[in-house]
């Protein structure tokens, strides 16, 4: 079986097209024929750093789209069912770079047939990011909310979700995102930057109810809101929380097996609430390249390998 890892952490060179025996699925398991597998941040550092306590080779990719080519006892879904995964790439069978994943059923979602695989690929990790953190700050309908980070995959889902929320969604971007930030329904949108908690300030006095901190700009958000209210953070919290203020740092285990909240987020969808952006589209083989231009910066919508 075909499949893209690291054997030495390093540089996007380090990816290479590796042969790797036919997982098979367990109870409660089942084996996808990859068609797309979205590249994620979170791939970068499986490829700069390795995963503790794996041996290598390190396959990255937490986002899957494909085929069910088999499945485990007591598997509800069937051989040639469509589905999307959200995959933990640091267990012993690797990530969503191959041509076959075996992944726990409770962690896939049906697809309908008129909803694109590739599209359907840059689903999972971040708008299941963007849904726990609207959880985590549990704002009342008609209450504020702030994102940083909006113009990218994780701050586009969380404005949407915000939106259909009934929620008023005040965005960070830069000059040239403003229109796309816009696009996703932020009611208020902000230059990107240090000056964005004082912004932030000057049309919500006493700050917004909660923030989701995409951008990773840490303590620097903490003035935007208010007393009591809740930070969403993507990466560990560099400061101290003060004032009262709730911070809580999402991390996959989070989501991992949410097949639920996953289905709820292919059925927005395919309502059109929520927006499926593939920047462009690479052959697995070209994973190098992908995450050089991922890391680059400036690309929006999802870089996704096809196999």
């Amino acid at each position: 079986m075909r499949v893209i890892g690291v054997t030495t952490p390093g540089g996007p060179d380090q990816l290479e097209v590796l042969d790797r025996p036919l997982p098979q699925p367990g109870p409660g398991e089942l084996r996808v024929a990859v068609v797309a597998a979205a590249v994620n941040p979170t791939d970068t550092m499986l490829r700069e750093r390795g995963a503790d306590g794996l041996e290598a080779p390190w396959i990255p990719g937490m986002d899957a789209a494909g085929v069910v080519d088999a499945v485990g006892e007591g598997v509800e879904l069937a051989p040639g069912d469509r589905v999307v995964a959200i995959v933990d790439p640091r267990t012993p069978l690797g990530g969503a770079y191959a041509e076959l994943v075996v992944v726990p059923a409770d962690g896939v979602a049906r697809l309908p047939d008129d909803v694109d695989l590739v599209a359907a690929a840059s689903l999972p990790l971040n708008a299941l990011t963007a849904r726990r953190a609207l959880e985590l700050m549990r704002v009342p309908r008609a209450g504020t909310i702030a994102v940083t980070g909006a113009a990218g995959a994780v701050g586009g889902y969380a404005i949407e979700l915000a939106k259909h929320a009934g929620l008023r969604v005040v965005a960070d971007a830069k000059e040239e995102d403003v229109a796309l930030v816009e696009s996703f329904g932020a009611d208020l949108v902000l230059p990107r930057g240090e000056g964005f908690a004082q912004a932030v300030l000057e049309h919500e006095p006493g700050g917004v109810d909660a923030l989701l901190d995409a951008a990773v700009m840490g303590a620097a958000v903490l003035p935007a809101v208010c007393d009591g209210g809740v930070v969403a953070c993507v990466r560990p919290f560099d400061g101290e929380p003060e004032r009262g203020i709730d911070v809580y740092t999402i991390t996959p285990a989070d989501y991992v097996h949410d097949g639920e909240g996953l289905a709820e987020l292919v059925d927005l969808a395919v309502h059109e609430v929520l927006s499926l952006r593939v920047a462009r589209t690479f052959p697995a083989e070209e994973a190098a390249e992908a995450h050089r231009q991922l890391e680059a910066g400036g690309t929006r919508g999802r870089l996704v390998l096809t196999f």
